[in-house]
């Protein structure tokens, strides 16, 4: 069965499946996740635990090997199994689903993943883990469901605040859960238990923002340009090197201009994103991207960051990081 992460901690209380299967690209929720149903199986005896990373020199007959061995250590154990690409390939779902129609007794296995593409999930080896076990998947978390995920650990802690005191953290860390972690445990050993006020927060959380070159490519494309002043100026003050802020933005005007034109020779627009490796969540993204710039505003983009290319290496005048900011405006459409 599916259950959503919050739900994993009273599952686990309730009854202790054979198989888990955690998966997604959000690491704390992930890593907890994984820890809860180690703990609940530790307790209820399986003592042992063999890890196993699948990686570009694993054999599955290894995995089957191990699920067949008997521990020579405990009665009860765990196959800690990694799958960080999120993709068994062939012969992995043939393995995976072979465990899964002889499950050995006294082994639980705890499978955890990277972010399962949408057709993955309707895969033979996927269903059949979920039939016999549990899935479960986490999601990076935003706006409303940060705050709700920040109150919750917050009163783990004993601690409360205003809903402004909430939005102050939510903002600060913009959902990098290990960086919210972080800042509410210096909260709890600043000022222990009890409520806090919007000026105590002010003076201890730093800004954890996850600033990188992709989310400023995103925030381009999605036309928000308070986000592109905020991420530009975060990059900046973290070291991050022009040259490489440049490379983002290039890579990704190219990247569109070369959709464009195959879309305009007619090919599906489905095996177009998968060649230029626009998965997922980006597809919506990309798509409202080239419905408001046209062949010319990639071009033009395209001359500007020639521009700041040369501002960068001193062969021309100019703030290249304000050329930056244009060339980020100009994917903004702005």
């Amino acid at each position: 069965m599916w259950l959503k992460a919050e739900q994993l901690p009273a599952a686990l209380a309730r009854k202790l499946e054979p198989i888990y299967f955690i998966s997604g690209d959000e690491p704390l929720q992930l890593g907890e996740a994984a820890d809860a149903v180690r703990l609940a199986a530790k307790q209820a005896g399986f003592e042992n635990r063999e890890l196993i990373t699948v990686d570009a020199h694993f054999h599955w007959g290894n995995f089957l090997q191990a699920a067949d061995s008997m521990s020579i250590f405990s009665d009860k154990k765990i196959i800690d199994l990694r799958l960080p690409s999120g993709k068994p390939g062939m012969e992995g779902s043939k393995a995976l689903v072979s465990y899964c129609q002889r499950l050995p007794e006294d082994t639980l296995l705890l499978i955890t993943a990277g972010k399962l593409e949408a057709s993955a999930k309707k895969a033979k080896w996927a269903t059949t883990l979920e039939k016999h076990g549990v899935a479960l998947q986490v999601w990076p978390l935003e706006a409303k469901d940060l705050v709700q995920w920040i109150a919750r650990r917050m009163q783990g802690k004993g601690l409360s605040t205003s809903d402004k005191g909430m939005g102050l953290i939510a903002s600060r860390v913009e959902g990098n859960l290990l960086a919210a972690n972080q800042e509410i445990e210096k909260l709890y050993v600043l000022y222990g238990k009890g409520a806090l006020t919007e000026q105590q927060i002010q003076a201890v959380v730093v800004d954890a923002s996850r600033y990188d070159v992709f989310n400023l490519v995103d925030a381009a494309l999605s036309g928000k340009v308070g986000r592109v002043h905020k991420i530009l100026i975060g990059v900046k003050h973290e070291g991050i090197a022009a040259p490489i802020v440049l490379w983002a933005l290039t890579r990704e005007i190219r990247s569109l201009i070369s959709i464009q034109q195959q879309l305009k020779l007619g090919q599906p627009r489905n095996s177009v994103f998968m060649k230029h490796r626009v998965w997922d969540k980006r597809q919506k993204l990309v798509s409202h991207a080239l419905s408001k710039l046209s062949r010319q505003n990639l071009l033009n983009a395209l001359l500007l960051a020639a521009k700041t290319d040369r501002q960068i290496k001193g062969e021309e005048e100019g703030d290249c990081w304000e050329s930056l900011l244009v060339i980020s405006l100009m994917l903004a459409r702005v």
